[in-house]
This record gives C-alpha cells, sequence and structure tokens, in this order.
C-alpha cells in the first residue's frame, strides 16, 4: 500500500514515513498534487554475486572482433529495409 504527501509534510513527518517505508510501504512525494519522487524499502533479499559463476556457459565465437560482412555493414550504414 502507499501513501502520497507533499513535500512539507514529507519534510516534517521525514522519520514517520522512513518507519512506514521500513514496514514494507512505499511513499509518493508529491509537489502541488503532481507526484515527483517515490520512497520505497532498499531490496534486502538480492542474491550473492558469484564471480565465475558462468564459466563454461558463455561462448565467445574466435571471429568476434573480424570485420562485418559488406551486407551487414552496407545495412547499418543505411537503415534496415523498411
Amino acid at each position: 500500500m502507499s501513501i502520497q504527501v507533499n513535500i512539507h509534510e514529507a519534510k516534517t513527518q521525514l522519520s514517520k514515513l522512513l518507519q512506514y517505508v521500513m514496514e514494507g510501504h512505499e511513499v509518493v512525494i508529491a509537489k502541488a498534487g503532481t507526484p515527483i519522487a517515490l520512497l520505497v524499502p532498499v531490496p534486502t533479499d538480492q542474491p550473492q554475486r558469484i564471480p565465475g559463476s558462468a564459466k563454461g556457459k558463455v561462448v565467445i565465437a574466435p571471429d568476434f572482433d573480424e570485420p562485418l560482412p559488406e551486407d551487414v555493414l552496407k545495412a547499418f550504414e543505411e537503415g534496415w529495409p523498411k
């Protein structure tokens, strides 16, 4: 659930709004009724990244840095057919 507050209220009630966000809710901050910012909880359940976990899963072709064929290069320069 989210609530919307104006800038003045957000400044004066920041501690309470942060507590509300810590409980998993969202707070929309508005200026003259127009939403301009969103306070959301920081995600804490992101999986740990493990360097090298894709080893053996990614293949780079030996010719990946060779020049493109002329027809493909021409298509990039002129735009794709419509």
